[in-house]
């Protein structure tokens, strides 16, 4: 059966719905009592407005918190003390999230908008267009922005003017699923996850593909079944990087040859952490596990949030964060998976990652939360 692309669109929004609504479509777990050992503090909190339909990721710098909405505005944030110190309007609807660095705060639209503003004062510096919408934040290293499209593209531009350097492009099948995953940029390579479950190490400078993979193969009758994108980020450490797919496998490779390490029987759109030897997955069905990173191997695995939309976790000196679609955070110990400590934020999903602040977390919730936590 061969879809045309407007129908397949279409399809994939009733089918894979669980992928973007924040309810679940299957009775998601109770939340469960414990005994708590630990306690989520917020150090400061902030209202920026509504994610929409978007996954908006925030960023961090060394000074300063940056965070956007829906409706176009940027926000920059004292990262130790939450006061604001600008506001602006990008003049788009943003859709990409929010990346920062080397004195620029970057964000892409849904008309393919890609814009750049000063760190300090929120002046535009360069504003240019891409080849489609952007979903995901843009990523800035050694003067080079790479944006990642909707169509499965990878630009990579000049910081100093948003003029293109390179690109990457690739055949993709009729069926792909909406991803809000950007890429992964260490040692001068570009890791990004795509359709049919290919991984791809880029070079930075040039575009050039050094290596590809496969983490997981389409299989089934059907084109809806064939579907085993990689819509999460990959986790890259000096010796390997890893991948998972919905619909598909896990598996990691070596970070700079691309030979192919292990593979497992594991299936995510939420995506993967590192932390020392080993790896940390939320399954599709919100099932927390903890894998060995030299073999695969099952460590531990926590039920206990199945259903609930659980995102990737964020690992945290000996705990585990992690937010819901209830707007929960959840954290976890990292040596066996049982849980510490929750804490109920604003209400709305958590659909992102909490990201890296200091020695504690920054949390951004759908409804415009903005959270900076500490475990205690």
């Amino acid at each position: 059966m061969k879809l045309n692309r407007h129908f397949a669109a279409l399809l994939l929004s009733a089918v894979l719905g669980a992928c973007s609504s924040d309810k679940p479509t299957i009775e998601p777990a109770k939340l469960v009592d414990f005994k708590a050992s630990a306690k989520v503090e917020v150090r400061w909190d902030a209202s920026i407005g509504d994610a929409g339909l978007s996954d908006l990721f925030p960023a961090v710098t060394r000074e300063a918190v940056f965070a956007a909405n829906a409706k176009g505005n940027i926000y920059r944030f004292d990262r130790n003390t939450g006061k604001q110190a600008w506001r602006i309007d990008s003049g788009f609807e943003i859709t990409g999230g929010v990346g920062a660095g080397e004195g620029l705060v970057v964000v892409g639209g849904g008309k393919g908008e890609l814009a750049a503003f000063d760190e300090d004062t929120g002046r535009l510096q360069w504003k240019v267009k891409v080849s489609s919408e952007v979903l995901t934040a843009p990523m800035i290293s050694d003067g080079i922005v790479v944006v990642r499209t909707g169509n499965q593209r990878i630009t990579g531009l000049s910081a100093k003017d948003g003029s293109r350097l390179w690109l990457y492009e690739r055949a993709t099948p009729t069926l792909i699923v909406r991803s809000h995953a950007s890429v992964v940029i260490r040692n001068d390579l570009v890791y990004a996850g795509f359709a049919a479950g290919k991984l791809a190490a880029i070079g930075l400078k040039n575009g050039v593909v050094v290596w590809e993979s496969s983490v997981s193969q389409p299989r089934g009758s059907t084109e809806l079944e064939r579907i085993s994108d990689i819509t999460s980020l990959p986790v890259v450490d000096d010796s390997q990087v890893c991948a998972v797919a919905f619909q598909g496998s896990m598996a990691c490779f070596d970070a700079v040859q691309g030979g192919a390490l292990w593979t497992r029987e594991i299936a995510s759109e939420k995506g993967l952490a590192i932390s020392g030897k080993t790896l940390y997955v939320t399954d599709s069905d919100s099932n927390v596990l903890a894998l060995d990173k030299s073999t695969g191997a099952t460590i531990w695995k926590n039920s206990q949030l199945a259903m609930r939309k659980a995102t990737a976790v964020y690992p945290l000196d000996d705990y585990l964060v992690l937010g819901d679609y209830e707007g929960y955070l959840h954290v976890l110990k990292s040596d066996d998976g049982s849980f510490v400590a929750r804490r109920k934020t604003d209400g709305s999903a958590i659909r992102v990652t909490p990201a890296t602040l200091g020695d504690g977390a920054l949390v951004q919730t759908s409804g415009g939360g903005l959270y900076s936590i500490v475990i205690r």
